[in-house]
């Protein structure tokens, strides 16, 4: 039996709490849900940081402490070889570092999911003449087909999804706009890295017309007449394009209600979406 001094660590006998003391610890900082954050920053020999993990997660499973999660940059790549063998396993990566984490207790791994899903935008952009701002793309799902289709795009991290609406319409058409509403969004499942994907379709107001495309990803872009673009064969095809086609051409017609967007302060800048014209704050 071990002695009070010492724990059982996932299969491996835990440092005395003397010992851990002569060792060190690593730098942690506490998470909001009883756990613990090491943001590795410093070279560290593996030989040095091997001992230094096991006193500290012997630590903080005496402190009662749940799960442990272990930033690494890519300069430290080498420390992910020994993380792992300590019980770690990955959570998510990103392009200069690679997150894993550790459930101490005995009760089921209650550490969240990486993020599941990738949201995008499309955007509806008409004119005064109910004339839309359509694309064709030279890539992509749509390469080779001869429909044309919504400025579309991916939300980047941090950027709001009315921003990330102007962003792309900027990107691919050149014409400037000003966020209206959202009038639907779409999940669909097993996407692009298997994630989930929410796709928000965006009213905008242009504020210029003068078109200048994208010629690294964009064949062709012009203002069509709305039925027009409702009207495309595509559409007949595609149920799910045909409802957003029809939401469109409702909306152009003043008979349908999207979802303003209205900034609100509870400490981070973010954005409500709601129906404006039922509910006025």
């Amino acid at each position: 039996m071990s002695s009070p001094s010492t724990s059982v660590l996932k299969g491996k006998t835990a440092l005395p709490a003397d010992r851990i003391q002569q060792i060190g610890l690593l730098y942690a900082v506490n998470d909001s849900y009883g756990g613990v954050m090491v943001d590795m920053k410093e070279p560290m020999d593996s030989h040095i940081y091997v001992p230094l993990l096991r006193a500290s997660i012997s630590q903080w499973r005496q402190q009662g402490k749940k799960g442990v999660w272990i930033k690494l940059p890519i300069q430290l790549v080498n420390l992910v070889e020994p993380t792992v063998k300590e019980g770690f396993r990955y959570h998510h990566a990103e392009s200069d570092y690679l997150m894993l984490v550790h459930w101490i207790p005995d009760s089921p791994d209650a550490l969240p999911a990486n993020a599941s899903h990738i949201v995008g935008i499309g955007a509806f952009v008409m004119n005064n003449k109910r004339e839309m701002l359509v694309v064709k793309e030279k890539h992509g799902y749509f390469e080779g087909k001869d429909a044309w289709k919504f400025p579309t795009g991916v939300v980047n991290e941090g950027e709001d999804i009315c921003a990330a609406a102007i962003r792309e319409v900027k990107e691919e058409t050149g014409i400037d706009t000003e966020f209206m509403e959202i009038l639907a969004f779409r999940q669909t499942h097993k996407q692009f890295l298997g994630k989930s994907d929410l796709f928000f379709v965006c009213m905008l107001r242009p504020l210029s017309f003068d078109i200048t495309k994208q010629d690294s990803e964009i064949k062709e872009a012009q203002w069509i007449p709305i039925d027009e673009y409702v009207n495309q064969t595509y559409h007949r095809e595609h149920k799910s394009f045909e409802y957003i086609a029809r939401i469109c051409s409702t909306k152009s017609q003043g008979n349908y209600g999207g979802f303003s967007a209205v900034r609100t302060s509870s400490g981070k800048q973010n954005y409500l979406y709601f129906n404006g014209q039922d509910f006025k704050p």
